[in-house]
């Protein structure tokens, strides 16, 4: 009987300061609050649940119900919210700590975590620490995934990764929205359609995280939906190259899916240019004029032309018109090209692709004909050389050096 009055004595001693802490927290204002919760946050960071319970006597969990309930009453005004969300967190992540979960829980704390992302008011502080109590309640088992999902948790955390301007907090959403889509299978589709929904949005971060995390959902959910396809080209068209990265990474995995006949199709349709960007430089095009002096420089662009011709009607400096006109050229040509070869070419040059065979393709790629060279050596008449090239008032001695150098730099 004495023993039992002096367990009774000295646990009722032992209680009477943390009665006093709880009595001190109902009589407090919203600043004596805070310096609760900081004092709370540096003495008790990292312990277990036992370890609370001994702090508390065993009364943690009265402690635990007045933060909810403050966090309940005052979330919408954002007083103090990253130290209550802070104060929570060390309920919820200590080991053993599973009742207090589900005492977390059993209030509506899932929804009111959720609730607090698309508030505009709160600061960015506080949406990131209920981002990393979401992620301490998801890392708990299957069962709390499935909870955060069932309250409509994909598009609250997709629609507040979006919107987001801190890179960190937009990081910590990454390693929740990994977090779902593992050990998740009822809701594994769900999360993997909301990161699809989340390409298209403007915030390059949130893209480029996005598109990490797809590749992961796609190992797991290992099918395709439809729209995947048109939401990762058109992040190809991005300025941002980390964007462009992991969207082409995504599209390697893609690959090996059943979209890759319309994703080939796709990245084919991304090489032609647009009617837009072509119709910008048309009128350049049409209305410009040659610069001065083009004519005296075209013998430089048609020194080495192939002894070919696809054109239908060949213009004056082409080489059939050559062929017409200067026999050296036509004996140059006809050498080169072979007798058959060569009738063909000069019967119907704009067909001539269609009708020649692999080794008399092989036969124009090798063989050049030095145009210029050829007229020069050759001796005729001035007004004829001068009516394709221009005035022949260079010294010879500097022709004959300019050929020895194309000679040496074609057999190089």
């Amino acid at each position: 009987m004495l023993f039992d009055l002096h367990r009774l004595a000295t646990s009722t001693i032992l209680y009477q300061p943390q009665l006093r802490r709880l009595e001190d927290w109902d009589n407090a204002g919203t600043v004596a609050r805070s310096h609760i919760l900081n004092n709370f946050i540096e003495t008790n960071q990292g312990k277990t649940a036992p370890e609370l319970e001994q702090e508390f006597s065993q009364g943690a969990s009265l402690f635990l119900v007045r933060l909810t309930t403050w966090l309940r009453l005052t979330y919408m005004t954002g007083s103090c919210l990253d130290k209550l969300l802070r104060s929570i967190g060390v309920f919820l992540s200590a080991v053993s700590s599973n009742h207090y979960l589900i005492e977390f829980l059993e209030v509506g704390g899932v929804l009111t975590l959720l609730e607090i992302l698309a508030l505009e008011k709160i600061k960015e502080e506080g949406k990131k620490e209920s981002i990393r109590l979401l992620q301490v309640i998801a890392n708990s088992g299957r069962k709390y995934k499935e909870l955060i999902c069932e309250s409509y948790g994909v598009r609250s955390i997709a629609e507040f990764l979006a919107k987001s301007k801190s890179e960190e907090t937009q990081e910590e959403v990454q390693v929740l929205l990994d977090s779902l889509v593992h050990g998740n299978p009822k809701y594994q589709n769900q999360v993997y359609k909301g990161l699809i929904a989340l390409l298209p949005c403007a915030s390059p971060k949130a893209q480029q995280l996005s598109l990490q995390t797809l590749r992961t959902a796609q190992s797991i959910v290992r099918t395709t939906h439809p729209s995947i396809v048109d939401n990762v080209l058109k992040v190809l068209s991005t300025m941002h190259l980390e964007v462009q990265y992991e969207a082409i990474e995504l599209i390697k995995d893609l690959v090996n899916y059943d979209v890759c006949p319309a994703l080939l199709k796709g990245l084919v349709a991304l090489l032609i240019p647009s009617f837009k960007e072509t119709s910008k430089l048309q009128p350049k095009i049409l209305n410009g004029r040659d610069p001065p002096g083009l004519e005296t420089r075209r013998p430089q662009l048609t020194a080495h032309l192939p002894v070919s011709c696809s054109r239908p009607r060949p213009p004056a400096d082409s080489p059939q018109c050559f062929v017409q006109l200067f026999p050296v050229v036509e004996e140059h040509v006809r050498k080169s090209m072979g007798e058959e070869l060569y009738k063909l070419f000069f019967s119907n040059a704009g067909d001539l692709y269609m009708k020649i065979d692999s080794i008399q393709a092989d036969i124009l790629a090798a063989n050049k004909v030095n145009v210029t060279k050829a007229l020069y050596l050759s001796d005729l008449s001035h007004s004829n050389v001068s009516f394709y090239f221009g005035h022949r008032n260079q010294d010879p001695v500097a022709y004959n050096t300019h050929f020895q150098k194309e000679d040496v730099e074609g057999k190089e």
